[in-house]
Formats: structure tokens, C-alpha cells, sequence
């Protein structure tokens, strides 16, 4: 363990899931969070959840880290009928476009949070309650000095794989290359983990290209999945 991870495990809160940024809430999607909230929508407790309650059913459940405005999230929801997921995100923007995009397409196999991730992860998960992780296109934070703020390191992975069933999986995407290489050493460090592919996993059926991952083709960038299974 680096001193830096160690400083990390001292100290948790130091974990963020995300970087809050302004963002305009369209009225259709206060409304969206308004009207569907209750169906939808899970508030943040001090205390486990049981997952299937909240669903209303017994299935395997997939945590989503990050969601974006959700359009990937939705259309994945529905191309796996059979599995639940529980998105988490802070931006309200996205949080109600997803809220309108599951009222409008009539999507029950979601539920939303507006919370940080990382809390959620440490106080409501329960241990191997999860089938799989999805975490697509995280804030790369470009320049050096920024990449301690990246989410995908030791210490968050560390947090996460109590939760995940043996057999579980973890699937992280990519447009910057230099952070795919950090999440291909910090995945491959773990004993329990066993990597999918030799390196970079063919992108799975079930994920669709989001925006930033046009953007990036846009722009030149690869794209790198990696998918890595908990033994």
C-alpha cells in the first residue's frame, strides 16, 4: 500500500464520487423528479436497504456510478429487462431527465438516487447484495496534479467488492487512454478480481455508445471497457 492509499483509508470522506457543477433544471425535468419521485426515486438513509423491497422483486441488482443525463442507463434498463439497477448521481439535471425518460418509456427496473456514491457504497449497501458494477466515462481529470481526484483508485475498489457477489462483475469505460492504463493496474491489483480479457474487454452488447463516447470518437479518442470478474 502507497502512503497515499493509506492516507486515503485514514481518511474516507476524502472519497468523492463526484464534483458538483452548476447545472439549469429544465421544468420538465423538475416536474419529471416532482411526479415520479415516489415510484422511482430512493432517498439516502443511514441504514442497509433491502434492495428487493425497493424493487419489488428477487433479481440481480447492478449499482450505476455516474449516469450522466441517462440515456445510456435507460436504454441499458431495457435491454436487460431481467436485472435491476440502481443509479446513483448529484447533478440534478440528469436525475430528472432520467426520472422523465423512465415515466415516458414506462421503464420500472430503476430506481434513482441524488446522492454521493461513495456514502451510499459505505452505509446503505449491504455486503454481496450487487450481481454488478457499472461505472462508464468517469471525470478523467486530465491535468497531473488532478488525477488524485480520480475515482477509480485502490481505495474505492476496496470499498466496493465487499458488496459484489462472488461472480460478480465490475465494468468501467473509458475515452482517455491514460486513465484506462490506471484502471487496468488498479483492477489488476486485486486478487479477487480476474480480469475478462487480456486487457481491454470488447465492449458488451448490453452498453450503448453514450454522448461522451461519440464526443470522444469526435475528438480521436479510443474508447477502452474494461470488464472484470470477482472470483
Amino acid at each position: 500500500m502507497t502512503q497515499s492509499d493509506a492516507q486515503h483509508e485514514q481518511h474516507p470522506r476524502s472519497i468523492k464520487s463526484f464534483v458538483l457543477r452548476q447545472g439549469h433544471m429544465t421544468p420538465a425535468q423538475q416536474r419529471a423528479i416532482d411526479e415520479n419521485w415516489p415510484r422511482f426515486g430512493l432517498d439516502f438513509q443511514h441504514a442497509p436497504v433491502d434492495l428487493n423491497a425497493a424493487f419489488g422483486r428477487e433479481a440481480p441488482k447492478i449499482l450505476e456510478i455516474g449516469f450522466g443525463m441517462g440515456t445510456a442507463t435507460a436504454e441499458i434498463a431495457k435491454r436487460l429487462p431481467e436485472k435491476d439497477f440502481l443509479a446513483i448521481d448529484v447533478h440534478g439535471p440528469g436525475v430528472g431527465n432520467l426520472c422523465k425518460l423512465m415515466a415516458e418509456q414506462d421503464i420500472a427496473n430503476i430506481r434513482v438516487m441524488r446522492h454521493d456514491a461513495v456514502e451510499v457504497v459505505e452505509t446503505m449497501l449491504p455486503d454481496a447484495c450487487l450481481s454488478g458494477i457499472h461505472i462508464f466515462f468517469p471525470d478523467p481529470w486530465h491535468k497531473k496534479r488532478h488525477h488524485k481526484r480520480r475515482l477509480i483508485q485502490a481505495p474505492f475498489v476496496a470499498k466496493l467488492l465487499p458488496k459484489l457477489k462472488s461472480g460478480g462483475y465490475i465494468h468501467l469505460a473509458t475515452d482517455w487512454e491514460e486513465y484506462a492504463v490506471q484502471m487496468l493496474e488498479v483492477l489488476s491489483s486485486f486478487p479477487e478480481l480476474q480480469n475478462t480479457a487480456e486487457a481491454y474487454a470488447p465492449t458488451p452488447a448490453y452498453r450503448p455508445e453514450t454522448k461522451f463516447e461519440a464526443r470522444g470518437k469526435r475528438l480521436g479518442h479510443g474508447v477502452w471497457d474494461l470488464v472484470f470478474e470477482k472470483r
